[in-house]
């Protein structure tokens, strides 16, 4: 054993490679992007690392691995277990041979997520075991117990950590080299038995995955990282449970305290009831802690109710938690103190803090999306609209002044919501917007239907040569693979027209005028048809041009460079317009839109 100083996605990754994974694949979305990255760059040749089209594709190409005896790992956000949740559903009856752990970051606040879903649902859901660890330290050695009982037991495993775990740093204890779990697959074994799901088979199999589960939860109950903590007070009638991240904020809270009994639940299913049991026996009352729904507090009421405990469960159904949201190390001590009854020592009235300057999230200087969604906006003014969003940097084009995603559901959505507006309100002149990623990972079969369907719509893909919103990961339309390969770059264009876009135009969103020309060309055909907006992301591209400038003996002032884009390069400094050279990319967007010629080059001063 050494240590390491690892980000807790890091940890996850190198737990897995420690535990010998063979194949990892993904869909990348924060809070769980780093893991595959990590596995990527500690590749010493032995693992399959790849960013999939989407999450489904990543489940069932992990799922083939491990039908091969491999371990095989699949990461995505919590978000992401939706789009895999078709074949993770059969998946769970027809089980696996390798160990195959799935592992879905949720995200409470939510952060950087458009849900707050709770990924521990989807384990009772799917019923199959959940890990869910509480430190970077347990994180890395509860992903190499993950792929164990999966093995053990021949069943995919969830593997569950939440943000602050993923994104935390710890000095943690790793394994040398060579204690690593070596296993050689035997490759897949041709059984139609087995791997060829029917009614009769899911059926039979749905009685084992019952009796594996109720064994399951007696094994758990066992299991080191499920753990009671006996009360610093013997003759305290009150407990606390707990999991995650808030485990950690609790421990903190209690230390130097006659602490109240308190357990840690580690495996939310199937749940540990033996080990419920044997901490309920002669308590009271009991406060469930927990991220992000109550699953920890109706399986303990459950409990209480089963074997006639007395004991009170508190937490989110009883209002004495918050019921949305994450738990922070201030909130967690004030829920601690109001159920113990404690005074909170400590605490002193500090004069009040100014306010922060509110920064809403904008689309970066010179990216060539605000350049786009202007063209459109432009081209059509004074027309009724509807411009359909989607999930990326892109969505910061809802912000004004742009005011340019009127709906954003999930990936891939705004493509046929555009289809069914259309289909009620025929004289509203429809567009879907959709990255080049996001293109690939779901909004494919979109475009198909509204061909198939006859829709009236104008498709627009904001092609910047990269997944940005989740760091700057490899798509199909970039050329270049997880693994480093050179490989033909997918068009875009090509598979518009191949599923029978006949009009598709690809512009440069910088050049206003050619892009507001095509709108207005393209928009006005009949049908299905596409604009490819192609400019690189500013995050990836060498920026050779100069920053602009504003000429103040030419500028008058009108501010339209401000109002009409809400570049943050332009600010206003002693009542003039002033381009900020630090930030500007020398895009020339602004210069476009200026009437009276005032912004230019470094000609203008």
């Amino acid at each position: 054993m050494h240590t390491e100083f690892l980000m807790g996605n890091e940890a996850i990754a190198m737990g897995a490679i420690a535990a010998g994974v063979r194949v990892v694949s993904g869909y990348p979305g924060t809070p769980s992007t780093e893991v595959l990255e990590t596995a990527a760059k500690q590749n010493k040749g032995e693992l399959y690392v790849e960013w999939s089209v989407n999450e489904k594709a990543a489940l069932e190409l992990a799922a083939g691995a491990a039908y091969a005896g491999a371990r095989s790992m699949v990461t995505m956000k919590q978000v992401g277990l939706n789009v895999a949740s078709d074949p993770l559903m059969s998946l769970a009856y027809v089980g696996v041979k390798g160990g195959m752990v799935i592992m879905a970051a949720d995200d409470p606040g939510p952060i950087s997520s458009q849900t707050e879903q709770d990924t521990r649902h989807f384990a009772s859901f799917s019923k199959l075991p959940c890990f869910d660890p509480s430190s970077v330290q347990e994180a890395y050695d509860m992903i190499q117990d993950a792929f164990d009982y999966s093995e053990k037991y021949k069943t995919p495993v969830i593997f569950r950590p939440t943000t602050r775990v993923c994104h935390g740093y710890a000095s943690i204890n790793v394994r040398e080299t060579e204690e690593y779990h070596k296993c050689e697959p035997e490759g897949f074994m041709k059984d139609s038995s087995k791997w060829v799901i029917f009614p009769r088979l899911s059926y039979q199999n749905h009685i084992a995955i019952e009796k594996r589960n109720a064994e399951l939860s007696d094994v758990f109950s066992d299991y080191d990282k499920n753990r009671i903590y006996p009360s610093g007070d013997p003759s305290c009638k009150k407990g606390v449970v707990s999991q995650g991240i808030s485990f950690s904020y609790v421990t903190e809270e209690l230390k130097g305290k006659d602490a109240p009994r308190l357990m840690k639940v580690s495996t939310p299913f199937p749940f540990p009831e033996r080990l419920a049991v044997e901490f309920l026996s002669g308590l009271d009352e009991v406060l469930c802690i927990e991220e992000l729904d109550p699953v920890i507090e109706r399986e303990l009421t459950y409990v209480c109710g089963k074997y006639h405990l007395p004991a009170v469960i508190r937490g989110k159904m009883t209002g004495d938690m918050p019921s949305a949201g994450e738990n922070t190390r201030d909130g967690i001590a004030e829920a601690l103190a109001a159920f113990m009854g404690w005074e909170r020592h400590g605490s002193v009235s500090l004069p009040e803090s100014p306010p922060l300057p509110v920064r809403p999230p904008v689309l970066c200087a010179g990216c060539p999306h605000r350049a786009s969604f202007y063209a459109v906006k432009a081209a059509m003014n004074g027309k009724k609209t509807i411009f359909c969003g989607d999930i990326g940097c892109y969505t910061l084009g809802n912000a004004m002044p742009l005011d340019m995603v009127d709906t954003c559901l999930c990936m891939g959505a705004g493509v046929n919501i555009a289809q069914g507006v259309g289909k009620i309100e025929p004289d509203t002149v429809c567009f879907a917007f959709v990255g080049d990623s996001t293109f690939f990972a779901s909004a494919i079969t979109g475009v198909v239907n509204a061909v198939y369907n006859q829709a009236n719509m104008t498709l627009v893909v904001l092609d910047n040569s990269t997944t940005a919103m989740t760091g700057h990961q490899p798509h199909p339309g970039t050329g270049q693979t997880m693994m480093g390969e050179i490989v033909q770059k997918i068009s875009i264009e090509q598979i518009l027209k191949g599923i029978g876009v006949t009009a598709v135009e690809t512009v440069d969103p910088l050049d206003l005028a050619g892009s507001v020309a095509c709108v207005k060309r393209i928009s006005a055909l009949e049908g299905v048809k596409a604009i490819i907006f192609k400019s690189p992301c500013v995050g990836v591209s060498k920026n050779t041009s100069p920053a602009k400038n504003v000429d103040r003996e030419i500028c008058i002032n009108c501010k339209k460079c401000m109002t009409y884009l809400g570049c943050p390069a332009i600010t206003m400094q002693s009542g003039q317009v002033t381009i900020d050279g630090g930030m500007c990319t020398g895009c020339g967007l602004c210069e476009q839109v200026c009437p009276v010629e005032a912004i230019g080059g470094d000609d203008h001063e």
